[in-house]
């Protein structure tokens, strides 16, 4: 885990620089999940980083090893950039089916050698589990200032502890008790919306968190705003339980026949096999089809097809998903929890529906499909219109602004 020492450089808000020092910034993400994981903490640190090298800062991430015997620091390319990535010795968490996890007594030790060889300007932690709690502590030691994103529902873990549920609400209490701690040490703290940050506060009593996007670049999707000749359903996600997807296939399975809807579920996960089982059993066998993990080419193809994108999730902070379908003009139905409502404005870009009602969300799925040409339209437009203020841009802006320390851009 070396690297060539780097001379010392002064402060990011060190008035000797002009207009507050411009220089591009050395800054340190640290993340429990990165790829070659596919979800959305992930997605968003991906395009975190690579948005920053873009613009010509030098980012380094800590992230687990690919594999045990893989670690070590490599050049890795990431959304189109190249990166250094420090990659810690990990080990599959084998309750779930792909999560890998570093030994959190060694969490420290690594933080100390990488924050000492790469000198960062700022780090950004995108957990307060593992990697994130040891490179909190350790950059504070330092002086570095850390800017926290939450993106951590311990409510979505406790499935995969392998202890007893009736201590489920005590591992939560735990869990976001040592949230507060480790975020309270942040120069700032975030998480994806409005609706995220009243969560955390609520459950942590963090005051002033911020709420900014995870962003998305709208150019990479190619909107089509042409009527549909079929009724075509596409669900993007893992295949977890908090996802709710046997939700969306029950509801599937009550539509009228004569929409003649299939169905595309892209996404990978531990429920997989379940969801396939239930797809026999209500005899969607021929309209359902499993597609897997796509490629970011195969995924925007999917969507710029599609009729409409349903999440049945109760558990979103944000859903990148949800806004690339958006970015896509797809009309939306989702449920009315969390996050997702803070995208999805009833009856404007698509529909929501009370959680887990199955009937609720065939009937909304219902209002999409027999909506006219021009209402459709109307909808498209809409989600069109509500993803614009998820910009990338803006989002880069605002950490950039809290790495140096100056006020946020309105």
């Amino acid at each position: 885990m070396t690297s060539p020492d780097s001379p010392p450089r002064p402060s990011p808000e060190d008035s000797s620089h002009p207009e507050g020092d411009r220089r591009p910034l050395t800054v340190l993400i640290g993340a429990d999940t990165f790829s070659p994981d596919v979800n959305g903490a992930a997605r968003f640190a991906e395009r975190l980083a690579a948005g920053l090298v873009q613009r010509g800062h030098d980012v380094h991430i800590m992230a687990p090893s690919k594999t045990h015997a893989q670690h070590g620091t490599y050049r890795e390319t990431i959304e189109g950039q190249e990166m250094t990535v420090h990659r810690l010795p990990s080990w599959r968490w084998y309750p779930h089916d792909w999560l890998r996890f570093v030994l959190p007594w060694m969490s420290k030790h690594y933080a100390r050698k990488v924050l000492d060889d790469v000198k960062p300007d700022a780090a950004h932690i995108q957990s307060h589990i593992v990697i994130g709690r040891g490179l909190m502590r350790e950059a504070r030691k330092r002086d570095v200032p850390v800017v926290a994103t939450n993106h951590v529902m311990p409510e979505n873990i406790v499935d995969f502890t392998t202890l007893p549920p009736f201590l489920d609400k005590v591992v939560v209490k735990l869990a976001w008790d040592d949230a507060s701690r480790t975020l309270r040490m942040a120069r700032a703290v975030t998480t994806p919306t409005q609706k995220a940050a009243d969560f955390l506060t609520a459950a942590t009593g963090l005051t002033d968190v911020i709420p900014v996007s995870c962003g998305i670049d709208r150019s990479h999707y190619s909107p089509d705003l042409s009527p549909r000749t079929s009724n075509r359903i596409l669900v993007v996600g893992r295949l977890t339980t908090e996802k709710h997807i046997d939700v969306t296939l029950k509801a599937v399975a009550k539509l009228d026949p004569a929409l003649g809807v299939t169905v595309e579920i892209v996404g990978g996960g531990d429920q997989r096999k379940n969801l396939e089982v239930l797809t026999r059993q209500l005899g969607l066998s021929d309209r359902v089809e499993f597609v897997g993990r796509a490629s970011d080419e195969e995924l925007r193809r999917l969507y710029s097809e599609a009729s409409l994108f349903v999440i049945s999730s109760i558990a979103e902070l944000q859903s990148i998903a949800t806004m690339e379908a958006m970015a896509s003009a797809l009309p939306i139905v989702a449920a009315d929890a969390v996050a997702l409502p803070h995208l999805v404005h009833d009856g404007e870009n698509g529909y929501l529906f009370p959680p887990g009602d199955i009937d609720g969300l065939a009937d909304r799925i219902t209002r999409v499909l027999t909506a006219s040409p021009e209402e459709r339209l109307r909808m498209q437009q809409a989600s069109l219109d509500m993803v614009a203020v998820h910009d990338i841009n803006r989002t880069l802006d605002t950490f950039e602004a809290l790495y140096r320390g100056e006020p946020l851009p309105s």
